[in-house]
């Protein structure tokens, strides 16, 4: 994994998650990360934001099924969907999408060689859950789903921050 994004306390850290739609994931690792960083007490020193690579759901809160099961565990996801801006990538110093199909559509976008580098994949983050290459999509899926994306959002979250603050 890259090095080159450790903190730096002259300047926040800024951190965009993509899925597909946000509405899902993305938007769930927003608020999880947001909730990993207030509890640190570093909330000030980050600038959390989620995006989709499609606008099918531009300006619709997460789905609600999704929302019931991070209320659950007590995340408020308040976040209206988005798409990825051209701008994204000279706003964000990491920008971390949720799958391989996320990644690709990213690299695609990236203005450049330097853009490119600031792409990563949540699951490289994840310390309990090893062998998960990717936080799948629960759109069509049951609640098990839905768990499950929390539980490796909530993993991969928690050592993004490790990692970020080696």
């Amino acid at each position: 994994m890259k090095d080159n994004h450790s903190l730096d306390n002259n300047r926040k850290h800024r951190i965009l998650f993509v899925c597909l739609g946000n509405i899902c994931r993305s938007a769930s690792a927003e608020e999880v990360m947001r909730q990993v960083v207030r509890k640190a007490g570093l909330e000030s020193e980050f600038v959390l934001d989620s995006a989709g690579i499609s606008n099918y759901h531009q300006g619709d809160l997460p789905d609600s099924r999704m929302r019931l099961h991070a209320a659950r565990r007590g995340y408020e996801l308040t976040h209206r969907s988005r798409p990825v801006t051209y701008q994204d990538f000279f706003d964000f110093d990491m920008i971390i999408g949720m799958d391989e199909s996320n990644m690709d559509a990213l690299r695609d976008r990236a203005p450049g060689v330097e853009e490119e580098r600031k792409l990563f994949r949540m699951t490289d983050f994840c310390r309990n859950h090893p062998g998960a290459d990717h936080v799948p999509d629960p759109y069509y899926g049951g609640d098990q789903g839905f768990e499950r994306v929390l539980d490796l959002l909530e993993d991969a979250c928690a050592g993004l921050l490790e990692y970020l603050q080696r």
